[in-house]
């Protein structure tokens, strides 16, 4: 039975990927911090690890003895949280992480890094090749952790495989219960034309990836974009998820420029207090900065093939809001 540990478990993506592992019959671990919602995961037979992978120690006592480590733990997007704690998280984590599977053995570590590591995406579509272009510090801060898990394969030999998801959504993710809320709610606005490009990976289709990642020979060093099968404009996207809730399309859209600037002076406002404000540049980025990606390598070279396409994910995950009360 393999051993693997998945940091970040008790996240979006880190559940999904532990409890399809537990399903596998895989031996899971997780490392958790005492404030994760971690009790789900122990009652389908992960074992739990407490822990901060910012602490050294905590993280090698989840390392010591497990084959496979998915290291998916990262600071994502709160505007209230100063620059450092991104620091700490995304690339001392790693670094963390990166130190004990060298100490203990471990054979394979599928680290997750993030398209935003290519920003707003010029050439259409970009690949893994594509110039990186981080937009903020959560963008830079998980560059930095890839190039270094990527020095770590070249000078000591770790045996890493990256992973850069597209948009991540389905069931249980949070981050965008605000755009179909609004939109069932019949108060979204588009912010800009709507023309912007967005590519996304339903959270099924990622943990396969994962697990491609995890096993394939002859793919150490490499990076590969996970998402979708095809990339759409944000209107098209907006459209879809009308058609899931069964509500009209919206209509409106609002000029890009006053938002972005609303939400630079809400920053500055907000930030200093230790609050999210309540609108931030890196919000308005979604609706301005392109994301459309060619997945060809990973098809190619792992073997991954989205099995759910965009309606039915947001078929899914619309019915999951639903069920939650959440919409």
């Amino acid at each position: 039975m393999k051993k693997v540990l998945v940091t970040g478990g008790t996240g979006f993506a880190g559940s999904h990927l532990t409890a399809r592992l537990v399903g596998k019959g895989w031996d899971v671990r997780v490392l958790a911090r005492a404030s994760g919602n971690f009790l789900p995961l122990k009652k389908i037979g992960a074992e739990i690890v407490m822990g901060d992978i910012r602490n050294g120690d905590d993280v090698e006592r989840a390392v010591e003895g497990v084959d496979e480590v998915f290291h998916v733990a990262a600071c994502f997007r709160e505007a209230k949280l100063p620059d450092s704690v991104y620091e700490e998280i995304n690339v001392g984590g790693t670094r963390n992480v990166l130190e004990a599977c060298l100490k203990y053995g471990v054979k394979r570590i599928v680290h997750c890094s993030t398209i935003g590591v290519h920003g707003d995406v010029v050439s259409i579509p970009a690949n893994e090749d594509s110039p990186f272009n981080p937009g903020d510090i959560y963008q830079q801060t998980k560059l930095n952790g890839e190039l270094l898990a990527v020095s770590y394969f070249e000078e000591m030999d770790a045996p890493v495989v990256i992973i850069r998801p597209c948009g991540i959504y389905g069931p249980g993710d949070m981050r965008f219960l605000k755009l179909f809320r609004a939109i069932a709610r019949k108060k979204f606005v588009m912010i800009g034309d709507g023309e912007t490009l967005w590519h996304s990976v339903y959270i099924e289709d990622l943990v396969s990836g994962f697990i491609l990642a995890g096993k394939e020979e002859g793919v150490l060093g490499e990076a590969f974009i996970i998402g979708g099968k095809n990339y759409l404009t944000l209107n098209e996207l907006v459209s879809k998820i009308a058609f899931a809730l069964g509500v009209a399309s919206p209509k409106r859209h609002i000029p890009a420029a006053p938002v972005k600037a609303a939400g630079i002076l809400c920053e500055w406002l907000f930030r200093p207090l230790g609050l999210e404000p309540p609108i931030y540049r890196r919000r308005v980025d979604f609706f301005t900065k392109s994301r459309a990606f060619d997945i060809s390598k990973a098809e190619s070279m792992l073997g991954y093939h989205p099995d759910y396409d965009i309606d039915t994910g947001l078929k899914l995950t619309a019915d999951w809001y639903r069920k939650e009360g959440l919409l």
